[in-house]
């Protein structure tokens, strides 16, 4: 009986997908064994290039690519780097090694929905890896199968880039919707969200600015000194990524500061119906303590105590419990209106 390998949504040497352009119309797919073939001819004609994306969850997947392909030793230190990473794009021996962050494809707004892919990329091959399923690469994979072409592989770096850009837009559009229904039911008097569910939003769009912040910087400092091969056109695609990701890290710094006032607000009216609570049991307390303290006093088993042998004696101390709550009450209201 033959036992199937587990692959996790690659094949057995850990490739999700690999497309070859330049050759055709639009990009032509390929396996990893026709990539083998390929990178091993050196004189591919001017203009062709190979993107194979990885699945690093099938451990076939690393072994592949140091067998087969000449990356640089950045990019694999990149693959065993722990925890969060922010973004960032550098050189190394005239090679880009990237690491981009991004989201899975269910993000529910947790911060355990944020991953990251890493790329190297040069003039004739670019490799992605990645753990888990990523929006922005899935959103590049459709484009690349639904036909379109790219021109070099800073273009399809560029593109993964501004798919990432809107993926993010779309998660401030659906934050902003979300606290956009906070502040009509806070303004209509019905909120019933928490302080804390409003905090997990925000904190979750802090760890993608954080992550995310140091990329226009590391991407004009690619401007500044890009690799030899790069042409004119790909720096001004690398220049206009850059401008739409400032553009949405700074949405997402006003949505932060607009979720900040309204958890501010929030906690004010929290304050201020805990004010009105205690008011009405500071009243109810000072109107209860005459007949509390009377009580209390009549109700001591001694000696001694007035009215006991008096008919009319429960009336008499009636009438001072009263008295004593009038005087309270009133010294309340004009304690209130001071």
């Amino acid at each position: 009986m033959q036992i199937n390998a587990v692959t996790y949504g690659s094949d057995q040497c850990g490739l999700v997908c690999g497309y070859l352009f330049g050759r055709a119309a639009q990009a032509i797919p390929i396996e990893a064994s026709e990539a083998e073939q390929w990178l091993r001819d050196p004189d591919s004609p001017a203009g062709e290039f190979v993107w194979l994306h990885f699945n690093l969850a099938n451990t076939a997947s690393e072994k592949w690519m140091r067998e087969h392909a000449t990356l640089a030793n950045e990019y694999y230190d990149s693959l065993h780097e722990e925890g969060a990473r922010s973004t960032r794009i550098e050189q190394a021996d005239d090679t880009l090694v990237a690491v981009v962050n991004d989201v899975l494809r269910d993000f529910s707004f947790e911060p355990s929905d944020i991953s990251s892919v890493c790329l190297s990329v040069d003039r004739r091959l670019v490799v992605s890896a990645r753990r888990k399923p990523l929006q922005a690469v899935e959103r590049l994979r459709q484009a690349v199968r639904g036909g379109e072409n790219l021109a070099s592989s800073v273009v399809l770096l560029t593109h993964l880039l501004r798919d990432q850009a809107d993926v993010l837009t779309r998660i401030v559009r659906d934050a902003t919707g979300k606290v956009d229904r906070i502040e009509d039911s806070l303004l209509s008097g019905k909120l019933k969200l928490k302080r804390a569910d409003l905090g997990a939003l925000r904190r979750v769009l802090v760890r993608l600015q954080r992550l995310l912040a140091p990329e226009p910087a590391a991407l004009f400092r690619l401007l500044q000194r890009p690799p030899t091969w790069a042409n004119e056109a790909d720096r001004q695609e690398l220049r206009e990524s850059t401008e739409e990701f400032a553009v949405v890290l700074n949405d997402m710094a006003a949505l932060q500061e607009r979720i900040k006032l309204l958890q501010e607000e929030i906690a004010a009216l929290a304050s201020e119906a805990n004010n009105r609570s205690l008011y009405v049991l500071t009243i109810v307390t000072v109107l209860a303590l005459p007949i509390n303290i009377i009580a209390g006093l009549l109700g001591m088993n001694v000696g001694g105590i007035p009215l006991a042998d008096d008919a009319g004696g429960f009336w008499v101390i009636a009438g001072i419990v009263m008295l004593f709550t009038v005087v309270a009450g009133a010294w309340l209201i004009r304690q209130r209106s001071d």
